[in-house]
């Protein structure tokens, strides 16, 4: 289930953390959110792709010019099953916060916002403190509080399934600058949000007990 790397107790503890929230039915004032983020390269043709035609598919020559990259934000809510993303040139601590703030805005009749998230270095409230005032840093602090995935475990975070079907139904193509690229992302959270389309999670804390059970067997044993 880890891709690699001894798997401690730490490791058990956050995935029941994780599970465990998942199947909590938790108050009208608080969201729960699965939050990360996506870099996207960006590529043009070099050779103009020849259209589709009766009876013959599209053809693009292999070659093409890179473009640089940019970076996708997406939050999913558990339980609305909404999205929520931006796009932006750069993956910084600025951007974490931005987002967050931005984020935090769309609920403001709920007192509380878990995310799950994972460890990258930007994922901190110090990201808040360095790119926003003291006092909403400090709002953001209190209102957001972060649930780490543990390492090598991405699995867990819901937003990875929607990553993978943002990828074979929006980001199959070559799209070669950012306007076009938020464009289209922008266009497929909309229609996702409006199909209502939710994420049906099954894997509970009693099943990964018993996948993980040499594990959990091997960490008592130590103890």
């Amino acid at each position: 289930m880890w891709c690699i790397g001894k798997i401690t107790g730490q490791h058990i503890a956050q995935t029941e953390e994780i599970l465990d929230l998942y199947g909590l039915e938790v108050p009208d004032n608080v969201a729960v959110v699965c939050f990360d983020e996506r870099p996207c390269v960006l590529q043009n043709d070099v050779y103009t792709p020849l259209s589709m035609k009766s009876g013959k598919i599209k053809k693009i020559d292999f070659e093409y010019q890179r473009k640089g990259t940019a970076n996708l934000l997406l939050a999913y809510d558990i339980h609305s099953g909404k999205r929520f993303g931006q796009v932006r040139k750069q993956r910084t601590k600025f951007d974490f916060a931005q987002f967050m703030d931005w984020l935090e805005q769309r609920y403001p009749n709920k007192d509380k916002i878990i995310a799950v998230l994972d460890n990258l270095n930007t994922h901190n409230y110090g990201s808040f403190y360095e790119n926003l005032s003291i006092e909403r840093a400090s709002q953001l602090r209190k209102k957001i509080r972060f649930q780490f995935t543990p390492k090598h475990a991405s699995w867990l975070n819901m937003v990875e399934l929607e990553f993978a079907a943002l990828s074979k139904q929006c980001l199959n193509r070559r799209i070669g600058t950012i306007a076009l690229l938020e464009n289209e992302i922008m266009a497929w959270i909309k229609e996702r949000n409006k199909s209502r389309i939710k994420i049906k999670w099954s894997y509970t804390t009693e099943k990964a007990r018993q996948n993980l059970a040499k594990h959990y067997i091997k960490i008592s044993n130590n103890n």
